[in-house]
């Protein structure tokens, strides 16, 4: 009796190689791919199928792809090929984020310009299009290795960000919000980078551990002769754009008696290691709840020197108000600048202190400007402006001790 061959048309199981080269497998695999349309005819065979759209989350085109690329698209791939193989009609168009920072600094890089001006003096029109030139150089460079990873998507038709098309569908959907009235109009306090003189997202921030200058500074407080509020900042040259203190609701502070019939409010359980760093003596004869003090009205210890805080008008501007976000650090008074940090902008947004904006007294190049003060020269850097603040307060006795700690700073992401 002899065995039945292979059915007519059936394949053959082939021996496995004993040797396994995928360099050369995978070439085969994307020739054979490519010799009979696989992807086409593929899409071809699910025409009539449920529509299905993906949408694929672009990557920048600003260098060659990387492992988080490699893996962020092989990942779709296996859910786009799943989707096809239920028999949907899948709309795969790839995308390529093509403008924005990312780019512009790599172009800044090639062409060696160091900041804005720069940019002005060659023209914006030429760094523009060196930028779409970068970018469409890389989209083409990104696409041949996706291509060559395997994945299947209509690499011939991608979307790009640069595409007028793109550009006027952003503005059709923002038209059409504002028509139904899903727009407000406001203000906030944003991410700024100082070397491009632009706003940042949260994802363009980098944080580093720095060393700042850090004060004690007393805030008299108005109708209670001889009390203050002692906060402690990192910022000193946030300090002319002050407008409150915040407290935390919950914690307990007390007065401590000073020398010379003056006294200052601080967190309690801090207050003995507060002394001691503050080179003074006291004692502690008054308790308070944070809530309590919530309302208390202060004077601006800069106010002689910064005229913006002799006529501002914003509600509740240089009182206490409360806040959950006061840790139990330091003296648990936190010196608040809205013009200076989202934090601080949202607490006092929520108190209703501003009216149409925050104050700063800072450039968008980090320089003071000519209506800051006068406590530093017109357009000095921030870290000038810190020690000129902090020499200020101290002449004016209203620090008890200024010295150095480090904190967690941000800085621009795309920066050389």
């Amino acid at each position: 009796m002899t065995k039945p061959g292979p059915r007519e048309g059936s394949a053959m199981i082939k021996q496995a190689a004993k040797e396994y080269a995928p360099l050369d497998l995978e070439k085969r695999v994307r020739e054979f791919w490519r010799r009979t349309k696989a992807y086409e005819k593929t899409r071809k065979l699910r025409e009539s199928g449920k529509d299905y759209y993906f949408v694929d989350g672009p990557p920048y085109t600003t260098a060659a792809i990387h492992l988080g690329n490699a893996l962020n698209k092989t990942i779709k791939d296996v859910v786009v090929r799943w989707r096809r193989m239920q028999g949907l009609n899948l709309r795969d168009q790839p995308g390529f984020d093509m403008h924005g920072l990312p780019i512009e600094v790599q172009v800044e890089k090639s062409l060696g310009i160091t900041n804005k001006r720069e940019i002005e003096d060659l023209g914006i029109e030429k760094f523009v299009s060196t930028c779409r030139e970068f970018s469409l150089d890389l989209l083409g460079k990104m696409t041949e290795v996706f291509r060559e990873l395997g994945v299947w998507m209509d690499w011939d038709n991608p979307y790009m960000t640069i595409k007028n098309s793109f550009i006027e569908a952003g503005w059709w959907t923002l038209k059409k919000a504002h028509e139904k009235g899903l727009l407000t109009k406001n203000v906030r306090s944003l991410q700024w980078c100082t070397r491009c003189e632009t706003a940042l997202a949260e994802a363009e921030v980098e944080y580093t551990d720095e060393t700042d200058p850090s004060i004690y500074v007393k805030f008299p407080i108005k109708d209670r002769t001889g009390e203050s509020l002692l906060i402690w900042t990192t910022t000193p040259w946030t300090l002319p754009a002050n407008l409150a203190v915040a407290v935390h609701p919950e914690f307990p502070y007390v007065k401590v008696e000073l020398a010379g019939d003056a006294a200052v409010w601080v967190l309690e359980e801090n207050a003995a290691r507060i002394m001691d760093e503050a080179d003074a003596t006291g004692r502690i004869v008054d308790r308070m709840a944070g809530a309590d003090m919530v309302g208390w009205a202060y004077e601006h210890p800069l106010a002689a020197k910064v005229p913006y805080h002799a006529s501002v008008q914003a509600p509740k501007a240089h009182t206490v108000l409360a806040s959950t976000a006061v840790t139990n650090e330091y003296t648990g008074l936190v010196h608040t600048a809205p013009g200076h940090g989202p934090e601080d902008f949202e607490l006092m947004s929520g108190a209703s202190t501003l009216q149409r904006r925050a104050p700063t007294r800072v450039a968008t190049s980090a320089r003071r400007t000519s209506r800051s003060s006068t406590i530093s020269r017109t357009r000095a850097p921030c870290s000038t402006a810190a020690r000129s603040c902090t020499a200020t307060v101290t002449a004016g006795g209203v620090t008890r001790r200024s010295s150095s700690a480090s904190r967690n700073n941000g800085s621009s992401a795309s920066a050389p």
